[in-house]
């Protein structure tokens, strides 16, 4: 069975990664494939990664040891960016997952996606938004599990109200663009055709505005209606009322 799924290279820069989100992090990369090659680099000798020690062995991560060979410099980022493209070159992957904060890591990002595999990013919520927006799909470690914890009654901690996500105008321009580009004659669009036209241009993952599912950033945006019919959902523009004609005297 796994040799009928993609096969993805899981590259930790554990440097700039939490150990204590590892869990997820393969949980959620299992949704995509199977992480047949998992290595993570660090100078291990430093007491800054202890805390990946213990995970590890546990989840069968393959350390490579890099020494920092002068200050200033971060040798485990090019070993890293060198073991990608030999593990491109091979031919033997579908995919790529890099988990790491840092955006010295977009180029390599764009590099893989222009040989045609899917590059799944992790990272903090610090991530600059390059590297963010150059990967297929870009989740932020804090929004993992969150959300699961939102749905059951718990407090969600990156979810954002309707201010906060219609003065996002990247947000704004990607669903907007994405229910134009698949609207039929009378402005409504299939939600899963807008879904995968989003998925076509940039990185939307809904669980970073704290809502489980695209349909529940699309409520609570506050920009679109909504209608079912039978298992779709549609959605459109919502329309601009006219203004009231005054009363003639």
């Amino acid at each position: 069975m796994d040799a009928q799924q993609p096969r993805i290279a899981l590259l930790i820069d554990a440097d700039n990664a939490p150990a204590a989100k590892i869990d997820l992090v393969l949980t959620e990369v299992a949704r995509y494939g199977v992480a047949n090659v998992r290595r993570a680099y660090g100078n291990w000798k430093s007491p800054h990664l202890r805390g990946w020690e213990a995970v590890l062995h546990e989840y069968a991560i393959r350390p490579i040891q890099q020494f920092a060979y002068s200050s200033g410099k971060n040798a485990s980022d090019m070993a890293m960016v060198i073991d990608a493209m030999d593990l491109l070159y091979a031919r033997n992957l579908d995919g790529f997952a890099i988990v790491s904060s840092d955006a010295d890591f977009t180029p390599l990002v764009m590099r893989l996606l222009t040989d045609g595999v899917r590059v799944y990013g992790f990272g903090e919520q610090k991530t600059p938004a390059p590297f963010v927006n150059a990967c297929s799909k870009f989740i932020y470690v804090e929004a993992l599990g969150a959300t699961q914890a939102g749905d059951a009654g718990g407090p969600s901690a990156t979810r954002k109200d309707e201010k906060a996500l219609r003065g996002d105008t990247r947000l704004v321009q990607l669903l907007r663009g994405a229910v134009d580009a698949e609207s039929e004659d009378d402005g409504w669009a299939h939600l899963g055709a807008v879904g995968k036209q989003i998925a076509n241009q940039a990185s939307l993952d809904p669980r970073n505005y704290g809502y489980r599912k695209l349909s529940d950033l699309v409520r609570a945006i506050g920009l679109f209606e909504i209608r079912q019919d039978e298992k779709t959902l549609w959605v459109r523009v919502k329309q601009k009322r006219a203004p009231a004609k005054k009363p003639q005297a």
